[in-house]
C-alpha cells in the first residue's frame, strides 16, 4: 500500500467516486407520554409491524422506536428520508413525544420496561426471547439508551482505483481487506466521535439508582454529571458490557475477525448459566454463552453484510465478504429534531475515507489496550485542559489538540477533493467549523448541551422542552421524498406479512431454537 496522498489521488483521478458513496441511517427513540413518563403503551398501531416494517422497526422495547432508511447516494435526500419517516410516526403517536437524547430519563424501575412484541412467529418469538435474555444478563435500562447507527460503504469505483482490475474472488478479498484497514484506524482514531458529537455527559438519577458506580458526579438537582464528559453513553456506566472484555476478537482479516466471534457464540459464561436457559417451561435466555447472538457484541462499529434470507450475518461474511461499515458509537444528538445533522453525516464521510486510505499496520494486544484507554479518557474527561494521551503503544504522549489538528489537516486534503467533486465547498465547510472545536471543547455538541442542561435546571427540564418543540417541528413537517400513501401501505404490508410468516411457520418453538443452534452443537 502507498501512502496517504498517493492513495487519495488514486481515488481522486475518479471524481464520481465521492458522489456514489452509500449511506443509510438508523436512529433509535424512546416514545415518552405527556405526563413526561416512558410511554407503556404497545407499539402504534398505525405504524405497523415491527417485525415486518422496513422503515419502522422497535430496538429492545415496545417503547424504544427505530427508524431506517434505505441506501441513498446523496445527503439531503438520506435526511429528508429520515424526517419523512419521523414525521409519519408522528402523526401515528397521539399526544407522545420522541425523547431526544440518548441517555433515558422518567423510567421508574427496570420492571416497568416492557420487552419488544413481535407476534406468535417462532421468529417473532425468538426476537422476544433474545430480549429477555438481554433483560436478564444486563438489566433493561441500560438497553433503553439511544443511539444512531450510520451505514457506509464506497462505491466499486473506489476499489478499482486502490485496486485495479482484479477477478471476482480477488475483489471480495481486496474490499474485506480494505473495509477491516478501515476498521483498524476508526479503533485507533474513532475517539474523535465522541470528542466532537457526544451528547451524554449528564443522566438523570434515576439511571443510576441502586448501583454503586464509583464516580463522584457532579449534580444539578436530579441530573448527575461529570464537568469534562462527552459520551456517558459510551462509557461503563451505558452501553457496554464488561464480560466481553476479554474476548479475543480481533481487526487484522476477516478470518480472524470471524474466528474470534464464533469462539465467543460457543463460550459458555459461568455467569449466565446460574440464570438458567429454560426454567420450569420458560425461557429465559436463547443459550447461556458469552453471547446470545451476534448482535449482542458491543463494538463501536461493525464490518456488515445485507444476509440472505434466513442467513446468519457471521455466514454472509464468509460467503461473501465485507460488504459496508456500521459506524455506532453516534450519540442522539439533541440539537437536531431526527438525532444527527448534515454536518455529522459529512464529516463522516470525510473520516471514514480517510480511516480507509492512511496506513493502516495490523493491531496487536497492546494497541487494543491502548485505543480503549483513549476513548475511555476522552468519553470521561474529553473537554478537559490540556488533556493528553498516547495513539499507539511505544508513542509519544501529546495533547489532545495536537492529535486533532493532524487528523485535520489531512481531513482537508480529502474535503478538497470531494469539493471539487461536489461544485461546492460544504466538506471544507465543515472541517473549518469542527477544527475551531478541538480548540475550544465548549463548542462540541457535549458542552452546548451542558451549558443548556445546567441553564434550563436539569436534563429532564431541558429534555422535554425539546421534544415538544420538536414534536411540532414533525408534525408540521411537508414530505420531501415519500409520500403519506406509501408510508401507510408499508404498514398495511407490514402487518399481511407478519400473518402470513405466523401462517407459515411448521415447527414447534423449541424445535425452532434447536434448528437455528444446531451450529452451536
Amino acid at each position: 500500500m502507498t501512502d496517504f496522498s498517493a492513495r487519495l489521488q488514486q481515488v481522486a483521478n475518479n471524481p464520481k467516486t465521492f458522489k456514489q458513496f452509500g449511506r443509510g441511517i438508523e436512529r433509535e427513540a424512546l416514545r415518552y407520554d405527556s405526563n413526561d413518563q416512558l410511554a407503556l403503551t404497545p407499539h402504534p398501531a398505525g405504524l405497523g409491524s415491527a417485525l415486518t416494517n422496513k422503515w419502522i422497526t422497535t430496538d429492545f422495547s415496545e417503547s424504544l422506536l427505530e427508524f431506517i432508511t434505505p441506501v441513498s447516494h446523496n445527503v439531503d435526500t438520506l435526511l429528508n428520508q429520515l424526517t419523512d419517516i419521523h414525521h409519519f410516526s408522528m402523526t401515528k403517536m397521539r399526544t407522545e413525544k420522541l425523547w431526544p437524547m440518548s441517555m433515558p430519563c422518567f423510567v421508574s424501575s427496570d420492571d416497568s420496561i416492557p420487552l419488544a412484541e413481535y407476534g406468535s412467529s417462532n421468529s417473532g418469538r425468538m426476537k422476544n426471547l433474545y430480549r429477555k435474555g438481554l433483560n436478564q444478563r444486563y438489566g433493561s435500562l441500560m438497553q433503553i439508551i439511544s443511539g444512531v447507527h450510520f451505514n457506509f460503504s464506497f462505491p466499486e469505483s473506489f476499489w478499482d482505483s486502490l485496486y485495479g482490475q482484479q477477478n471476482q474472488d480477488q475483489r471480495v478479498d481486496s474490499k474485506s481487506e480494505g473495509y477491516f484497514h478501515l476498521i483498524r484506524n476508526y479503533y485507533r482514531y474513532g475517539w474523535i466521535i465522541p470528542y466532537l458529537f457526544g451528547a451524554s455527559p449528564a443522566l438523570c438519577s434515576s439511571f443510576v439508582k441502586g448501583r454503586d458506580t464509583g464516580i463522584d458526579f457532579d449534580t444539578i438537582g436530579k441530573t448527575l454529571y461529570l464537568p469534562h464528559a462527552t459520551a456517558l453513553r459510551l462509557s461503563d456506566l451505558g452501553y457496554t458490557n464488561s464480560a466481553q472484555g476479554d474476548l479475543n476478537i480481533t481487526f487484522n482479516s476477516l478470518e480472524d475477525y470471524l474466528l474470534g466471534l464464533h469462539d465467543a457464540m460457543h463460550k459458555p459464561s459461568d455467569k449466565f448459566s446460574k440464570l438458567g436457559v429454560k426454567v420450569d417451561g420458560e425461557h429465559r435466555q436463547l443459550n447461556s454463552n458469552v453471547l446470545q447472538i451476534e448482535n449482542e457484541l458491543y463494538a463501536p462499529i461493525r464490518p456488515k453484510r445485507v444476509a440472505e434470507d434466513g442467513e446468519k450475518p457471521s455466514c454472509a461474511l464468509k460467503r461473501a465478504g465485507v460488504e459496508y461499515i456500521e459506524v455506532r458509537s453516534l450519540d442522539v444528538n439533541p440539537f437536531s429534531p431526527i438525532g444527527v445533522s448534515k454536518q455529522q453525516v459529512l464529516f463522516l464521510d470525510l473520516f471514514v475515507s480517510w480511516c480507509a486510505l492512511k496506513e493502516s499496520a495490523p493491531m496487536k494486544k497492546e494497541d487494543i489496550a491502548c485505543w480503549r484507554s483513549n476513548w475511555t479518557t476522552i468519553i470521561l474527561e474529553g473537554r478537559k485542559p490540556d488533556l493528553a494521551f498516547k495513539l499507539c503503544s511505544g508513542q509519544e504522549s501529546k495533547p489532545m489538540q495536537v492529535w486533532g489538528h493532524e487528523m485535520f489537516s489531512q481531513l482537508r486534503d480529502i474535503a478538497i477533493e470531494m469539493d471539487k467533486a461536489h461544485g461546492n465547498t460544504q466538506y471544507q465547510d465543515v472541517c473549518d467549523e469542527l477544527s475551531e472545536w478541538i480548540d475550544d471543547p465548549e463548542k462540541t455538541i457535549s458542552g452546548q448541551l451542558l451549558a443548556e442542561i445546567k441553564s434550563a435546571g436539569g436534563i429532564g427540564k431541558f429534555g422535554t422542552r425539546l421534544g415538544e418543540q420538536y414534536r411540532l417541528d414533525l408534525l408540521n413537517h411537508e414530505y420531501k421524498v415519500y409520500k403519506q400513501s406509501m408510508m401507510e401501505n408499508e404498514a398495511q404490508r407490514s402487518k399481511l406479512a407478519q400473518a402470513e410468516i405466523e401462517a407459515a411457520d411448521t415447527l414447534s418453538f423449541d424445535d425452532f431454537l434447536a434448528e437455528y443452534f444446531s451450529y452451536l452443537r
